[in-house]
């Protein structure tokens, strides 16, 4: 398998893995998926999603950050929700769980990429001003996953729903898709009131 999927930190999936375990955290979570299952949950695919805050100028690397690590949550084969685990100074802990279309486009890009024959490391790449996530496929799959720098040869597929004008599960080089996502994002001409 090319797809290279990395281990989880140990202590953010024991952290799901006991919000699982609790029926309180369950019962209070806005899934009504995960409310409504009768099987055994498990949470797999691990992610480590990060974030770019702001493209850089061109002809630098951009830098993401580390912001959680994601889980997607089965029973009976299927996801049906996901949860996310988020550093705190006590070490990874359960933040949510959650559901929504990003759940299928997920596991949709994931099986693509694994058919795929160039080898790479799973990551998820959120691009909060375009309110854009992709599955990031970074070409070394030896790389801590924590770490965020944004290779030009790395592939980013969008998401499903993804912004306007971008389509979504299409493989797009990062050198190809930055300068798209820069224009959309650079501020707009200031208006004088005159």
């Amino acid at each position: 398998m090319p797809l290279h999927v990395p281990s989880a930190p140990a202590p953010a999936l024991r952290s799901v893995l006991a919000a699982l375990g609790s029926p309180t955290a369950v019962r209070e979570a806005r899934t009504s998926a995960l409310r409504s299952v009768q099987g055994p949950l498990s949470p797999e695919l691990p992610l480590p999603v990060h974030v770019l805050d702001r493209i850089a100028p061109t002809g630098t690397a951009p830098l993401t950050r580390l912001a959680a690590w994601r889980f997607l949550i089965r029973s009976e084969g299927r996801a049906v929700a996901a949860a996310d685990t988020v550093l705190t100074p006590d070490g990874w802990t359960f933040s949510h769980f959650f559901e929504g279309p990003y759940l299928a486009s997920t596991e949709l890009a994931v099986r693509q990429a694994e058919a795929s024959a160039t080898g790479c490391q799973a990551r998820l790449l959120s691009i909060p001003e375009l309110y854009m996530l992709t599955l990031w496929l970074h070409g070394d799959t030896e790389a801590d996953p924590s770490g965020g720098v944004l290779a030009p040869t790395d592939v980013l597929v969008p998401l499903a729903p993804a912004p306007p004008g971008i389509a979504a599960h299409r493989p797009h080089r990062v050198a190809d898709l930055l300068p798209v996502i820069s224009l959309r994002v650079a501020p707009g001409p200031l208006l004088s009131s005159a």
